[in-house]
């Protein structure tokens, strides 16, 4: 998972207030509960230490504006009277509500929403064309239209010896048109970065366009056969089999991820390339080391208490430490929050590694996979820091 979208986090100094809240009961006592928990929310901020001018901004947002469509909930990031990053949730939070206030923006809980929402990329095709849609964690949006010849693309019904060029010329159209989607499928899953694709519409011309999409496409694709492209066409079976791809999108990527971490900290090789436990991931973020982060959110190193300053790389695992680092005043923060800042601001992948996928890897709960492997020796340095 990619998270460049929250960089306007970490290009300002803290402290930070962070606030998650289910807004998903929607009924006609909504407003004055919407009410009620932005005036909780700004109370909690004041009472944990939060500076007034920031706890009102949040209140104001909380409470201003039309609720968008789907929104199960909010998430809002605010530091020095101004609220940064306010995304829609298009998944309920797992507690009604989690505010806090601290020296880095709390993301944790952000893992579990935006990881259930990998942006999938649905084309709904027929023989002329398609229309292709983008679906995130910020809702829906369409990414175009495609069309290819109109004609012709009926088959007629006559068997007569002089029908056949017509028949022909109706199943090259075809042919031609799907090759024509599938190329503009391919080119928006390259440009939007779409992680998965799904293909509805009729069973001959979805399982054509999947057929003739580029060899490093077709793995992403799953075919649908629900929804369309003609108007009034259902969309509730679709919409289950769009999360039903996400779904085994998130289990499949997760699945390689690990087995690729359980090879990487071996020793084989010329040393490991991936590294576990809060001094080794530390050093390997101060360096820009880290190429993938690891968080399984429920395991004890994630809410280890580390040091920070205000760059991504000034962080350790001891106070005293930071003043090598040029920073004279730091302050404490949790290791899950100070890590995925270093991931986020160096261009690092995040994996949320959920317990049922494996209870203890990586141990305590966070681990990475190293843009280049640890000599011996550094690994050796970076356990004897963890006194």
């Amino acid at each position: 998972m990619q998270l460049s979208f929250l960089t306007s986090l970490f290009d300002r100094p803290g402290p930070w207030a962070s606030v998650y809240l289910d807004t998903s009961v929607v009924d006609e006592s909504a407003q004055e509960r919407r009410e009620l928990q932005a005036r909780d929310a700004a109370r909690e901020l004041v009472g944990q230490g939060c500076d007034t001018d920031t706890a009102r901004a949040v209140y104001e947002t909380l409470t201003s504006g039309p609720v968008p469509p789907h929104q199960q909930g909010r998430a809002v990031f605010a530091a020095h009277g101004e609220v940064v990053l306010d995304p829609p949730l298009t998944r309920r939070p797992l507690a009604p509500a989690d505010v806090t206030w601290a020296a880095l923006p709390r993301l944790g809980p952000l893992l579990d929403l935006a990881t259930a929402d990998p942006v999938c990329l649905v084309a709904y095709v027929d023989r002329t064309g398609a229309d292709l849609e983008l679906r995130g964690p910020h809702g829906e949006q369409s990414a175009g239209h495609v069309e290819g010849r109109d004609w012709p693309v009926h088959r007629t019904a006559s068997a007569d010896w002089s029908e056949r060029h017509f028949q022909t010329s109706v199943e090259n159209t075809w042919e031609e048109n799907a090759r024509t989607i599938a190329q503009a499928v391919a080119e928006s899953e390259h440009e939007t970065g779409a992680d998965l694709i799904v293909l509805a519409g009729d069973a001959r011309e979805r399982r054509s366009v999947h057929e003739k999409l580029p060899a490093d496409v077709r793995p992403l694709a799953v075919e649908s056969e629900h929804g369309g492209r003609a108007g009034g066409a259902g969309t509730r079976l679709l919409d289950e089999d769009v999360e039903a791809a996400r779904e085994e999108h998130l289990r499949r990527t997760a699945d390689q991820e690990l087995d690729r971490f359980r090879s990487a900290r071996s020793d084989a090789g010329g040393g490991p390339s991936a590294a576990e436990g809060v001094p080794a991931l530390v050093e390997a973020a101060r360096e820009h080391r880290i190429a993938e982060l690891l968080i399984r959110t429920e395991g004890p190193d994630a809410h280890r208490e580390v040091w920070v300053g205000a760059d991504p790389d000034q962080i350790a695992v001891r106070r005293s430490e930071t003043h090598y680092l040029g920073e004279s005043e730091p302050l404490p923060a949790r290791a899950d929050d100070a890590l995925l800042r270093s991931a986020v601001m160096t261009g690092a992948d995040v994996l949320r590694v959920r317990v049922e996928d494996d209870d203890d890897v990586p141990v305590g709960g966070l681990g990475a996979l190293l843009r280049w492997p640890y000599a011996e020796e550094e690994r050796e340095a970076a356990h004897t820091g963890a006194g």
